[in-house]
């Protein structure tokens, strides 16, 4: 076919939507998949329900380089705890299960859990704190440690994975007004997990945040549990992008991005499985390029040139460890939230008054902090 007919429908505002592109090209359409498929198409080592590899278009979603500059600045391996309420609560929301606030506050401050709702709470904050941690490995002993600490602890007897299973042990359908997907045999689910923890840990030339986006589609689509899969989903994505160095994932309102997206998540899943009716492959291609668009490239890099400021002066020596300490502790502690010097005192308790006033000073001064003046008394807050 033409090369200019061609590039259009590359081009065209639903590339992406065969279904549309062919009632808006019916006599191209079929040259321009034979060129996707012989010139485009990058293989994968990650096999559909038939066998087939799955395939990507490698430069079709592109991620802004300022978001992979952001995911790598510097932090502490601990979730800021404005950003863990957040992303339990919205990674719940995605699946429709809805949690009280004042709950996740409760088991974020560590209290012990009151009913069944602050258990499964208490669940996903060790999930969060598990995959915060290096240490932690992907591989398939810590990914069923991580599902039964953060999800199978806590369904039912015939929803957990049976004694001796890592995942479910019969088939399982996601049914919406009809039945949207089937996960993939429950026969094959050992090898295909062993085989996508192999690609998680293999050096290849897929960009890391495309990567993410890869496996968190494919847990999805394998379905490997009775219930959770969405929430282990994006459990994995952060898992790999915090194994990769990405600690600043810790400090991104992921699920939330997702959440005020939802539909066009969801809608993803739907086009690619539309799309494999006109090619007969599982292009995932759809799906890196929604997290293109609305979580990668929507990361505000001003909240980052903060931190690119903070390292600076702490390499001129212009921090002490001491202060370094309390920066740390704010940035986990406080997030978006204003703080006065006495909750600032309260909250670290071990500092006198007179540190944490030199302290908020200080950084005020150097442009870290901002004030924020009430009538009787001043509050600080984290500039951004």
């Amino acid at each position: 076919m033409e090369i200019a007919k061609f590039l259009k429908m590359m081009n065209d505002k639903s590339w992406d939507d065969y279904k549309v592109l062919s009632n808006k090209y019916p006599k191209d359409f079929d040259d321009y998949l034979k060129n996707l498929q012989d010139l485009y198409y990058t293989e994968l080592p990650l096999k559909d329900h038939f066998g087939s590899k799955m395939v990507y278009l490698k430069d079709h979603a592109r991620i802004n380089v300022n978001a992979i500059k952001g995911l790598l600045e510097y932090q502490n391996t601990s979730y800021c705890s404005n950003i863990l309420e957040n992303e339990i609560l919205a990674t719940s929301a995605i699946e429709n299960i809805e949690y009280k606030k004042e709950s996740v506050k409760s088991i974020l401050k560590g209290h012990a859990p009151k009913d069944e709702a602050e258990k499964r709470i208490k669940g996903l904050k060790k999930g969060f704190e598990f995959i915060a941690d290096p240490a932690n490995k992907i591989n398939e002993e810590n990914i069923y440690a991580l599902y039964m600490m953060a999800i199978g602890n806590y369904l039912s007897e015939e929803d957990k994975p049976k004694n001796g299973f890592y995942y479910r042990d019969d088939a399982v359908y996601v049914v919406g007004s009809k039945v949207e997907h089937t996960g993939i045999d429950y026969k094959l689910l050992p090898q295909y997990m062993r085989d996508l923890v192999s690609f998680i840990n293999s050096k290849d030339a897929i960009d890391d945040l495309s990567k993410a986006c890869i496996i968190h589609f494919y847990i999805t689509y394998l379905h490997p549990w009775f219930d959770g899969n969405g929430r282990m989903a994006r459990f994995l994505h952060l898992w790999f992008l915090i194994q990769k160095g990405y600690l600043s994932t810790l400090f991104i309102p992921f699920s939330i991005k997702i959440d005020n997206h939802r539909k066009a998540y969801y809608d993803a899943y739907k086009k690619i499985e539309r799309n494999h009716l006109y090619t007969k492959k599982i292009d995932i291609t759809p799906f890196i390029s929604y997290f293109a668009d609305n979580v990668y490239n929507d990361i505000e890099k001003k909240s980052f040139d903060m931190l690119k400021n903070y390292r600076s002066l702490l390499k001129e020596g212009q921090i002490t460890e001491k202060e370094a300490g309390l920066w740390n502790f704010v940035l986990s502690q406080f997030s978006d939230s204003p703080f006065s010097t006495k909750e600032l005192e309260k909250a670290y308790g071990n500092a006198a008054y007179a540190t944490i006033r030199s302290f908020v000073l200080k950084f005020s001064a150097l442009g870290l902090l901002e004030t924020i003046k009430y009538t009787t008394k001043n509050k600080y807050k984290i500039k951004s």
